[in-house]
């Protein structure tokens, strides 16, 4: 049985038309060439009975186009970068375009090595969710003109275009939250870490709670390293519950840290919210499964994953210069576990 596949000529023989003719209509060229509708139906028809299929690569090689975008994500494992790497997917096949997905697991120099691996394949542009030490290669890419646009994490100091939730905003209305629910020492954990967004979010909690507290201590604030988060966090929720005067609440500055805070709550018996309330970044079933239903800080996942595929295709397209620069809002997501605690009038 012949698998021969079948060629431009092919169809051109079968239309009683030119090679070239036949090219201009499957490449969607046929209103540039001033080829007549009736013919253009009738060699798209026998391009469809024939079963042809266009030949990519050579296709790439004519345009210097591939047709493919890579993604970079911080961690592959975290619901919501494998959420946004659907949208991106989603989006961009929409848009013509293939995803090539890589996880830098929050580490520069992998971040570096997937960067060169997609270079080297040649991909149209990126959309990438930053690693840690990583601002050399963002600027490498502004440097050699290779279009990209940072995803939910971006370096302030660099000129690029990013698509990001307003971090500072997030946890600032979380913090406000507690306060306003009646909880009066509120403590957050998060990450050791000089990234932009992960400052934004301590900022953000610090500011609502000088704001709405008076009382406000320093030492309510936990940094854990990213390469030792269960110990971490052990070490930080027993820190924030010893002593006379302990938090009564918790603000996770992500998703990691909060699965290791709720498992060790559990292990120390503390009931949620009646000895500690809890609200976290980054949505996920699990905050959902949990005893006490857990109140999340809610990212428009969709939407970046969209705008951020939106950016890049018009980059690609229009070869635009002025930086996008776009800060979407979190939904505060209350659930039972950072409820209004009663007061007993006696």
């Amino acid at each position: 049985m012949s698998t021969k596949k079948t060629s431009l000529k092919d169809i051109a023989q079968k239309a009683g038309v030119s090679t070239a003719l036949v090219s201009y209509v499957l490449n969607g060229k046929e209103k540039e060439s001033r080829v007549g509708q009736e013919i253009a139906i009738k060699i798209r028809q026998i391009a469809a009975e024939l079963n042809y299929q266009p030949n990519h690569l050579a296709k790439s090689l004519r345009s210097g186009k591939t047709h493919t975008i890579g993604l970079i994500i911080a961690d592959i494992s975290n619901p919501f970068f494998a959420n946004i790497a659907r949208v991106v997917e989603d989006e961009a096949k929409r848009n013509g375009y293939t995803v090539i997905i890589g996880s830098s697991d929050e580490n520069a120099d992998k971040s570096r090595d997937l960067l060169n691996v997609l270079i080297n394949r040649q991909v149209d542009g990126f959309i990438i969710v930053s690693a840690e030490n990583s601002e050399s290669q963002i600027q490498y890419l502004n440097d050699k003109n290779i279009p990209f646009v940072l995803l939910d994490r971006y370096f302030p100091e660099i000129q690029t275009d990013f698509v990001s939730t307003d971090h500072y905003k997030a946890s600032y209305e979380a913090g406000l939250h507690l306060v306003k629910n009646g909880y009066q020492r509120v403590g957050m954990i998060a990450y050791e870490s000089k990234m932009y967004h992960m400052q934004e979010r301590i900022r953000g909690y610090q500011d609502a709670l000088r704001d709405a507290l008076p009382g406000f201590q320093k030492s309510w604030l936990k940094r854990v390293r990213m390469n030792n988060i269960e110990k971490g966090v052990k070490a930080a929720i027993d820190e924030m519950l010893a002593g006379s005067q302990p938090v009564d609440s918790i603000l996770f500055a992500t998703y990691s840290l909060a699965l290791g805070g709720l498992k060790y709550v559990n292990e120390l018996g503390v009931k949620v919210p009646t000895d500690l309330a809890i609200v976290s970044f980054g949505q996920a079933e699990v905050f959902e499964l949990y005893y006490c239903p857990v109140t999340y800080l809610r990212q428009p996942i969709v939407l970046l994953g969209q705008t951020a595929v939106e950016l890049l295709v018009k980059k690609l397209k229009n070869n635009l210069n002025e930086p996008a620069q776009i800060l979407m809002k979190a939904e505060l997501v209350e659930r039972a576990s950072s409820k209004a605690k009663t007061t007993v009038s006696i």
